[in-house]
C-alpha cells in the first residue's frame, strides 16, 4: 500500500509517522510510505524546497536537520528496508541531490554540507549484480558518511562504502568510490586527493564583497580550518610552499636540480588525480623527469 503525504504532523495505523513542528512546508516537500513503521524527524527550523522522501520498505528512517540561516536544500530521497538516511544542519543545494539508501545501510551527511548541481550520493546500485559461478551478489549495499562542511562540486557522485573527511573538497565530475581524508582537494575519476591542508568558506566569489579574495583575510574563518590527518595515509601529496617560503633568501633557485625534481614529482602527483588517462600521461611525465634530471646532473640522454 502506498501513501504520499505532505510534509507535516503524520501518523497512521501502520505505525508511519512525520515529526515536525515547524511552518507549513511547501507542497514540494512530500513523504511517500510503502511500508511499516517509518520515520520522518525534520527540525522546526528546517528549510526545504523541494525534498521527496520515499520509503520503499519498512523500518526506515529520515532525519533533517535545522537551517536557520535558510540556505536552499533539494533532494529525492529513497530508504530502503532498515535503512537510515540522517543530513545534518545547515546543508544546502544548488539542485536536487539524489540519495539513495537500501538494504540496512545509512547515508549520514554532516553539518554545513554544500552540494552544487547533478550530485548523486548512491549506498547501492540500485539493481541487484550476481557471480554466474557462485550465485552470490558482488555489489552489496554500504553506508556512506559524508563529514561535516564538505564542499561537493557540480556532478559529483559518491558511491556506497565511503567515508569523506570534513573541510574536504571534491572537483567538478568525480567519482568518489573510496574514502578520503580530511581538508583536501580530490578529483577525478575515480577521485584521488590532488591537494592536502586546504580550507574553504562559503562566500561567494562573485556576490558577496569583496570581490577579490586573495588570501584568508577577506574571510571569516570556521572552525573547520586544520591540517589534513596523514596518519593512516602517508602517500598523500603534500601542500604547496606559502608566498613566505617563497621568499625566503634561502630557499632554492627553482632552476636547480633539487627543486626541478621536486616540480615534477608535484607535477606527476597533479597527473594522478586528473582522470581515466592519467597512466599514460604519468608515464610520459615520468620519462621527461628522468631525461631532466640527467641533464642538471651533466649526463647525456638518448
Amino acid at each position: 500500500m502506498k501513501t504520499t503525504v505532505r510534509l507535516a504532523p503524520y501518523t497512521d495505523d501502520r505505525g508511519n509517522r512525520i515529526e515536525y513542528t515547524g511552518p507549513a512546508a511547501p507542497e514540494t516537500a512530500k513523504v511517500t510510505f510503502r511500508g511499516d513503521n517509518n520515520t520522518v524527524r525534520v527540525h522546526a527550523d528546517a528549510h526545504v524546497r523541494k525534498v521527496s522522501v520515499d520509503f520503499n520498505g519498512s523500518n526506515g528512517t529520515f532525519e533533517l536537520g535545522a537551517n536557520p540561516k535558510k540556505r536552499a536544500f533539494s533532494a529525492s530521497v529513497r530508504v530502503g528496508e532498515d535503512s537510515h538516511v540522517r543530513i545534518g544542519d545547515g546543508v544546502s543545494s544548488t539542485s536536487g541531490v539524489i540519495i539513495s539508501a537500501v538494504e540496512g545501510v545509512s547515508v549520514e551527511i554532516g553539518d554545513d554540507t554544500m552540494f552544487a548541481s547533478q550530485n548523486q550520493v548512491r549506498s547501492d546500485d540500485g539493481h541487484p549484480i550476481f557471480d554466474v559461478r557462485t550465485g552470490k551478489r558482488i555489489n552489496l549495499a554500504q553506508s556512506i558518511r559524508i563529514g561535516p562542511h564538505t564542499w561537493l562540486g557540480w556532478g559529483v557522485i559518491v558511491l556506497g562504502g565511503v567515508e569523506i573527511g570534513e573541510g574536504t573538497v571534491v572537483g567538478a565530475n568525480s567519482l568518489v568510490t573510496r574514502s578520503l581524508p580530511n581538508n583536501v582537494v580530490a578529483v577525478g575519476q575515480p577521485a584521488k586527493v590532488a591537494r592536502t591542508d586546504i580550507a574553504w568558506e562559503r562566500p561567494h566569489l562573485g556576490l558577496t564583497e569583496p570581490f577579490y579574495k586573495p588570501d584568508a583575510s577577506t574571510v571569516a574563518k570556521t572552525k573547520y580550518w586544520r591540517r589534513t590527518d596523514t596518519s593512516n595515509a602517508p602517500d598523500l601529496p603534500t601542500a604547496a610552499p606559502g608566498p613566505a617560503a617563497t621568499r625566503n633568501s634561502t630557499t632554492p633557485n627553482s632552476t636547480t636540480p633539487n627543486n626541478r625534481s621536486r616540480s615534477i614529482s608535484a607535477l606527476s602527483t597533479t597527473v594522478r588525480a586528473v582522470g581515466p588517462r592519467a597512466d599514460k600521461a604519468l608515464t610520459r611525465a615520468r620519462h621527461r623527469a628522468s631525461r631532466l634530471v640527467a641533464l642538471c646532473r651533466g649526463r647525456r640522454t638518448s
